[in-house]
């Protein structure tokens, strides 16, 4: 199962949608934010969840279609919360049209979402749709827990990961889990696969944390210590604010809270500190950690080794990793 294949058959599949076609005000923005690009892995996940049991993927591709569709739901979305100049290199929706623009076509992409749903056989249709809702429900938990995070002073490492486990890996283990049931899969090996994009997913969100500090610039598609610069509450930043001596805490809070007059200074100042601390060690360790779990439940499913195999890549590549 070649992945290139696999997008290239997403990406047809995503040009050929038909989201409506008047007014253009309300559609046009939708056309727009879908054809950003971005690497579509949450329908790839779907589509390799279930070649794991199947070989017959075209009554996959539109349920695989919706996780894209509603992952960019959430995107346009996030962006005017977040007041995004930039999606991808390009004009957010809110910053192209404006804020109300944003919210009606953001509304438009959810019913789209549900719609490619529906011809989901009828025997899992219910229990697809419960599955999709609730996760839908989690991601919209996971984005109000970052923003109340903003204005919070404790914020505890638990706190922080069940956020992002909530806003980024959930619809990764959905995508998963309902590619293997559209596959044929028993409830037990969709809900490893589940649970292994979930791990999956918390993984990723941790290296990128990880990445926007000690990442290259070049490399990493964004500025290099913007979580830095606008005091994020990253696993890095609250482990640090956890094991730091008096003089560490109080060089934190000099930076952690204050205007910024000089961004470069702080972000070698409090990167120091994390250099100190050994909390790039600790960030990896803890991504290992997620790894290795995740795909311990990847080996628990009942597929063979060469159906895994595809699987097993992408979340190398996913993690940058070799091994």
């Amino acid at each position: 199962m070649d992945l290139s294949q696999l997008t290239d058959r997403l990406t047809t599949g995503l040009g050929q949608l038909r989201y409506g076609e008047a007014p253009d005000a309300l559609y046009e923005p939708i056309r727009y934010i879908m054809a950003l690009g971005g690497k579509r892995i949450r329908p790839l996940l779907t589509l390799l969840g279930a070649h794991l049991f199947t070989d017959d993927l075209d009554p996959v591709l539109k349920p695989a279609l919706a996780t894209e569709v509603f992952h960019n739901f959430t995107l346009l979305h996030d962006d005017l919360m977040d007041q995004a100049p930039l999606r991808r290199g390009k004009a957010t929706v809110h910053e192209k049209w404006n804020p109300n623009v944003a919210i009606l076509s953001g509304d438009v992409m959810l019913v789209r979402a549900y719609e490619l749903f529906l011809d989901v056989k009828p025997e899992l249709l219910a229990y697809v749709l419960r599955r999709f809702s609730q996760t839908a429900a989690e991601v919209c938990e996971g984005q109000q827990w970052d923003m109340s995070f903003e204005t919070e002073t404790q914020v505890s490492i638990d706190q922080y990961l069940d956020m992002i486990r909530l806003k980024t890996a959930v619809l990764l283990g959905f995508a998963l889990e309902l590619g293997a049931l559209l596959g044929g899969a028993s409830r037990e090996d969709a809900d490893h696969l589940r649970q292994f994009g979930v791990g999956i997913g918390v993984a990723f969100q941790l290296r990128d944390d990880l990445l926007d500090v000690y990442g290259d610039a070049a490399t990493f598609g964004k500025r290099v210590g913007g979580d830095i610069v606008s005091d994020k509450k990253t696993f890095l930043l609250l482990t640090a604010q956890a094991q730091a001596t008096p003089a560490q805490q109080a060089t934190l809070a000099h930076h952690v809270g204050q205007p910024v007059i000089d961004a470069d200074a702080k972000v070698q100042a409090v990167r120091a500190i994390y250099d100190e601390l050994g909390i790039r060690p600790q960030t990896e360790a803890l991504i290992n950690t997620y790894f290795l779990d995740a795909l311990q439940h990847l080996e628990r499913v009942a597929a063979s080794a060469e159906r895994k195999k595809p699987l097993h890549q992408l979340a190398l590549q996913l993690m940058d990793r070799e091994q």
